[in-house]
């Protein structure tokens, strides 16, 4: 198994995000001799809590391929029980040493959550999810929805830090645990919390 430390996997996500923004793409990892690389087995090097948006497809925005990267995405990027299982396994038997929770601008499970009202289905419980983002926020100056969404990104990353499996990886120093933002009108993603290790 090919070993990536934690503070390579950050950096090697934010070049690939500058790659993006700047337009000088490597496309790294998209072929069929990719393909036959990684159909026996997996090895990523970081996984992401992501959300659904269809605008935001972390493979793209941080310019990676095929079998870099274990992808998570849920509208809001909650941090329930699948998806913490789904991190989880990522942890423990691919063995990522980054896990990200990204949020990004005008999120529409948070925006939902900010405007109120009834949901049909069982929607409800992505809001349920994201009130305690809307709790923490209520005395901020600024634009309401961004705080929100960037509130909901450290909360997500509260949660993720419960897991047992999370706390062992970071505590050996395997693991780092960031929040992230996604901005779609620039395409620039911003760290917004950074825990590299389980003291911090």
């Amino acid at each position: 198994m090919t070993v990536v430390r934690p503070n390579e996997a950050l950096t090697r996500l934010m070049l690939g995000n500058q790659r993006f923004v700047q337009h000088r793409l490597d496309n790294p990892h998209r072929d069929f001799t990719r393909i036959e690389a990684v159909a026996e087995h997996q090895e990523p090097f970081a996984a992401i809590l992501s959300c659904a948006d269809s605008r935001v497809i972390p493979e793209v925005l941080f310019d990676q391929g095929i079998g870099d990267m274990f992808v998570i995405r849920v509208a809001g990027n909650l941090a329930m029980m699948d998806t913490v299982a789904s991190a989880e396994y990522a942890i423990a038997v691919l063995g990522v040493s980054l896990l990200m929770v990204l949020g990004h601008e005008r999120c529409g499970a948070v925006k939902a959550t900010l405007t109120g009202g009834s949901f049909p289905g069982i929607i409800s419980t992505l809001a349920e999810s994201v009130a305690p983002a809307l709790k923490a926020t209520q005395h901020q100056t600024g634009d309401r929805l961004t705080n929100v969404i960037q509130a909901n990104v450290h909360l997500q990353l509260e949660r993720l830090s419960r897991s047992t499996v999370v706390k062992a990886a970071m505590a050996k120093g395997q693991l780092r645990l960031v929040g992230a933002y996604y901005d779609l009108d620039t395409a620039e993603v911003q760290i917004l919390e950074d825990r590299p290790d389980a003291g911090v």
